[in-house]
């Protein structure tokens, strides 16, 4: 592969995600909520759906669902659903959240939930994988000596490498922002509202968000 042409898709995977989208927000309202340790395991569930992305791509079945709309519905309501579910969740635990001042200390049992549902919050979106056919062509070259499935592959893992950078450091961040207000901790609750409210309107994104 061109040296040219990866620097070209690393400065345009960088753009990309620089941008906010429902992945950073949903690792923004996991690092508000329960601190850096989750913003960056949320940032390594969303990268590890888009491995999932990246390979279902090479094989063709971002076809197949372009060619199934209902499919489409089916997971995206799935995923409209996980959302609900960690909105309602989040305003739940508030009030006991209020309680401690320290969003730091987060179970390990509860760093894997939030790893899993990263993960299955992006697969639900499956735009991802129809963006991936439709952004990595133009970087891919039919005459060079790699065969065009290990040059989509590569290209995945690049975007990736380049996502989670830029994730894991908005993880951080936003963890350590709330770690910083929570020195006073009438905010909690207020921080939890935002991360619900977060988590809510991805979900109603999902669901109306039926265009091509």
């Amino acid at each position: 592969m061109d040296l040219s042409v990866l620097l070209a898709f690393v400065v345009a995977a960088l753009v990309i995600s620089l941008v906010p989208g429902p992945d950073m927000l949903f690792i923004v309202a996991n690092g508000i909520a329960k601190g850096r340790r989750a913003g960056v395991v949320a940032a390594l569930g969303m990268s590890t759906g888009l491995a999932v992305h990246t390979v279902a791509a090479a094989l063709g079945l971002g076809t197949l669902l372009q060619a199934a709309p209902a499919v489409l519905d089916a997971v995206r309501i799935a995923g409209a659903a996980f959302l609900v579910y960690l909105a309602v969740t989040t305003l739940r635990s508030s009030k006991q959240a209020l309680a401690n001042t320290d969003p730091e200390p987060v179970p390990d049992r509860s760093l894997r939930r939030t790893y899993v549902l990263a993960v299955l919050t992006n697969l639900a979106n499956p735009k991802v994988i129809l963006f991936f056919l439709a952004f990595f062509p133009q970087f891919l070259h039919p005459e060079a000596s790699w065969p065009m499935g290990v040059q989509f592959l590569v290209l995945g893992a690049v975007f990736i490498a380049v996502g989670l950078s830029v994730d894991g450091s908005v993880g951080l961040t936003a963890g350590a922002l709330a770690a910083l207000l929570l020195r006073r901790p009438s905010i909690r609750r207020w921080l939890d509202r935002v991360s619900a409210a977060i988590f809510g309107a991805l979900a109603v994104r999902l669901v109306a968000d039926r265009g091509a």
